[in-house]
């Protein structure tokens, strides 16, 4: 059982090794369907989601399919959805489902019979949740995506840019007291991975552009070991160097999830292939040079100083002061409209 509840986030982690941290977001606006010809419709949906699914395949590490732009065409677009699942599953695609669903533990353990259990009609390899009923209220789902070699992951630092205030509030109560929300939902998020060896299957959303209050919130991506999905990059402005200021010091584990940025490329195969494998490259680089300045530094720090002892542990994230974080200037560049349909 141990070995299954892991298993998400081995086959994640080697998708991630071989075709790199680019997620392709499947995401239909009404917009993009109109600019590639299709009818704004159930159909559509379909025809432009089967098209990003070839560009994807043997260039991205997985998909993520948003929930609402399936929704809004009722029963004939979860019917389109239950296909470009099936679809991508035959491909052999990671598939997210970016549904965000939260509540009580009563109410949502009805969604793994939707998304987790065999013979699930949407079956996919994750979903997205939100934890404002608490973090704990998700346990049960999450043990029955585990149980099923599924996996999740959580809001915690979501790219929209009023969502610093509720996230860095400082919790009343409870057992994280005095630390921020999202910093309880992380640590949370974290027990689940704390025995697995590798890269856990219980995940984090992280938004690419939140460089300058991600230390307010006293979470440190570094030492968080599920996988961190991260919007934000390309269309809602984030750029490398908002990748490199977030991610610092991970190790591998965070999947960047581009969407309209691909798809303003297409409906051209060629053209949506080759921007995808632009993409992928660029946020690989990206991330690496992350990886690699934080251990520079490191290396600097130890050899002028003398290491400090580590007392850390992976359970553990180390609150920062918010002062003096390092400024991006992503934030100014979010979509004016925040109605719009967002990436």
């Amino acid at each position: 059982m141990e070995t299954r509840r892991s298993d998400f986030g081995m086959r994640l982690k080697q998708c991630m090794d071989k075709y790199g941290p680019l997620c392709v977001g499947i995401d239909p606006h009404r917009k993009i369907l109109t600019d590639w010809g299709y009818n704004v419709d159930a159909e559509g949906a379909e025809l432009f989601s089967m098209r990003m699914l070839q560009a994807a395949h043997g260039r991205a590490a997985a998909v993520k399919f948003q929930t609402p732009m399936f929704e809004r065409y009722g029963s004939r677009g979860f019917a389109a959805l239950e296909r470009v699942l099936y679809a991508a599953r035959q491909m052999g695609i990671i598939t997210i489902v970016d549904c965000l669903h939260g509540g009580l533990s009563t109410t949502i353990s009805a969604i793994a019979d939707a998304y987790f259990k065999p013979g699930a009609p949407l079956l996919a390899d994750a979903i997205t949740l939100l934890p404002y009923y608490g973090a704990r209220s998700l346990s049960g789902l999450i043990d029955e995506a585990l149980d099923n070699g599924r996996g999740v992951f959580i809001a915690s630092l979501t790219s929209n840019q009023e969502g610093a205030s509720l996230q860095t509030a400082i919790r009343q109560s409870g057992e994280y007291k005095g630390k921020t929300v999202a910093y309880g939902i992380a640590s949370t998020a974290q027990k689940h991975n704390a025995d697995i060896e590798g890269m856990g299957s219980v995940g984090l959303i992280i938004g690419a552009t939140i460089g300058q209050w991600i230390k307010d919130s006293g979470v440190d991506p570094a030492k968080f070991t599920g996988p961190i999905l991260s919007p934000g990059y390309g269309w809602q402005g984030a750029e490398a160097k908002d990748l490199k200021t977030v991610f610092r010091g991970t190790s591998g584990n965070v999947l960047v999830t581009v969407s309209r940025f691909i798809a303003a490329h297409g409906p051209d195969i060629a053209m949506l292939s080759q921007a995808t494998e632009s993409i992928a490259l660029d946020v690989r680089q990206a991330l690496l040079e992350a990886t690699e300045e934080h251990h520079a530094e490191d290396d600097e720090e130890s050899s002028a100083f003398g290491r400090a002892t580590e007392t850390s542990t992976p359970l553990t994230f180390v609150p920062v002061d918010g002062n003096g974080a390092q400024q991006s200037s992503a934030a100014t560049r979010q979509p004016s409209d925040p109605a719009a349909d967002g990436e």
